[in-house]
């Protein structure tokens, strides 16, 4: 694990077989109905989240920048470092000696890192910037 202000880094574990049950249904929003009977499977949720494995890390974030995306303080996201940075997804950048989580914005060459959250302002990537953009993020995971 590294740690960083924003952000805390983990690998994936290869070799974790850990299997969950799925509902082979899918689970009712609305009323449910009492005619289906419960057909399960077994799910990894590494197979669910993880589409390259060696390109592929989590990060518990910290902070609230940005809640309206749903990605909320304590939230384990997964990261694909192979996945191609482009306007309007959300990765995770090194910016000035930091790691943060922002939603990318490109305007007439102009990149911008934008918070998800009317609290944060946005952030215009200047010339004296050094921005490394690590990888996109795939999925939340949230606690309850």
């Amino acid at each position: 694990m590294k740690k960083s202000i924003n952000l805390e880094f983990y690998s994936p574990e290869v070799n974790n077989k850990l299997n969950v049950w799925l509902s082979e249904e899918g689970v009712s929003a609305g009323f449910p109905s009492p005619a289906n009977d419960f057909k399960e499977l077994r799910i990894s949720l590494d197979k669910v989240v993880v589409k390259n494995e060696a390109a592929t890390f989590y990060a518990r974030v910290v902070g609230q920048s940005m809640i309206d995306a749903g990605i909320d303080d304590g939230d384990l996201i997964v990261i694909d470092k192979s996945l191609e940075p482009k306007d309007g997804k959300i990765a995770v950048c090194f910016i000035d000696g930091e790691f943060t989580v922002k939603r990318l914005k490109v305007r007439k060459g102009v990149v911008w890192l934008v918070p998800e959250n009317k609290n944060y302002k946005p952030l215009k990537i200047s010339d004296e910037s050094e921005l490394i953009i690590w990888g996109i993020v795939t999925h939340v995971l949230k606690s309850f």
